[in-house]
C-alpha cells in the first residue's frame, strides 16, 4: 500500500511541476522569460566551451532550450521552452519541447540544449516542421568543411549540431530520447 501511495503522490508532483510554471503570465512576460533563459543558456555554453561563441556567430542561427524532466519508476516526462534565433534577420521564433521516457528509474534532471544550424534550410526545417528526436550519441566532433569547430557538440542531422549542458557543465553523453520540438503557437 505504501508503494502505491508513494507512486500516486510522485505522479501528482510530476504533473504539477510540469504544468505549474506557465500559469498566470502574460504573453510578453513569457517571451521575455524565454529570451532571458536562452541568453543564460548561451552564457553557460560559452563558459564551458569558449570556441562555441565563434561557431554560433558564423552559423545561420541557433536554438537554445532550457528543459526540466522527471522520472518516477516506470515512466517519466519533461518539458522545456526555447527560442530559435536567425543570425541574418535577427528574428526570434519561440519553441516548446516535450519529452516522454519509459523504463525503470527515478530522478529529476535539469539541462540546457543548444542546436547550431549551419544552413538556413536546416534551421527552417526545425522551426516549420518541428522534430521528433530519438537517440543518443557520445562524441566531440569537428566539422572540417564549414561552420568552424564543433568541439563538444554532436551532429544530430545534416547541418545541425547539438550541445547539451548539465549543472556540471558540458555533457559528455548527449541524449534526446522521445523528445519533440515544435513552434509555440501561443508566443509567436
Amino acid at each position: 500500500m505504501n508503494k502505491r501511495l508513494a507512486t500516486i503522490v510522485m505522479t501528482g508532483c510530476l504533473i504539477l511541476l510540469i504544468a505549474a510554471p506557465g500559469i498566470a503570465k502574460t504573453k510578453a512576460e513569457k517571451q521575455a522569460e524565454a529570451r532571458k533563459s536562452a541568453q543564460q543558456t548561451l552564457a553557460k555554453l560559452y563558459q564551458a566551451q569558449p570556441s562555441a561563441r565563434a561557431t554560433i556567430k558564423a552559423a545561420a542561427g541557433y536554438a537554445a532550450f532550457s528543459n526540466f524532466g522527471m522520472k518516477i519508476l516506470l515512466a517519466g516526462g519533461g518539458k522545456g521552452q526555447g527560442i530559435v534565433f536567425d543570425n541574418r534577420t535577427q528574428k526570434v521564433t519561440y519553441m516548446k519541447m516535450r519529452e516522454v521516457q519509459a523504463g525503470l528509474g527515478m530522478g529529476v534532471k535539469k539541462f540546457r540544449t543548444i542546436f547550431v544550424f549551419e544552413t538556413k534550410g536546416a534551421m527552417d526545417d526545425f522551426v516549420n516542421n518541428g522534430w521528433e528526436f530519438g537517440g543518443q550519441a557520445t562524441a566531440a566532433a569537428k566539422s572540417g568543411s564549414k561552420g568552424g569547430s564543433y568541439q563538444g557538440a554532436v551532429q544530430v542531422r545534416t547541418g545541425v549540431w547539438m550541445y547539451q549542458l548539465t549543472d556540471k557543465g558540458l555533457a559528455l553523453e548527449l541524449t534526446g530520447k522521445g523528445t519533440k520540438y515544435f513552434k509555440d503557437d501561443d508566443l509567436n
